[in-house]
């Protein structure tokens, strides 16, 4: 478990975001990312007929949409241990193999941090 007080405060803003579109919408998981130029993204659950996916690849998906070209840091607000290797493939994707991935539980605390490589 990572003291939330230790963190950076820019990561700690992303963390608290995702928590928010977790708890506001009712989704199994909230997720923001924060890209190159600091501007954020956060996202809930996509659970469709047609359409599933993760709030982590959702908000990655919102950052391409707006014109992201890089990510600075990744959260995910879950009940898992850990990213999916999907989740954690489509921060890679947009952020580099070295993007961090912060993973909390749904009372914010942050389990563990992840490289999305």
């Amino acid at each position: 478990m990572t003291d939330s007080s230790t963190l950076d405060p820019e990561d700690r803003k992303i963390v608290t975001l995702a928590r928010s579109a977790r708890a506001r919408n009712g989704v199994p998981e909230g997720a923001a990312v924060r890209d190159g130029t600091g501007r954020t993204y956060v996202a809930g659950t996509v659970a469709l007929d047609s359409l599933k996916l993760s709030a982590l690849q959702t908000a990655v998906a919102m950052a391409v949409a707006s014109g992201a070209t890089s990510l600075e840091a990744a959260a995910v607000v879950t009940e898992a241990e850990t990213a999916s290797a999907q989740d954690r493939a489509a921060v890679r994707d947009l952020g580099g193999a070295q993007t961090p991935v912060l993973v909390a539980g749904p009372d914010g605390t942050v389990r563990t941090t992840v490289t999305a490589g």
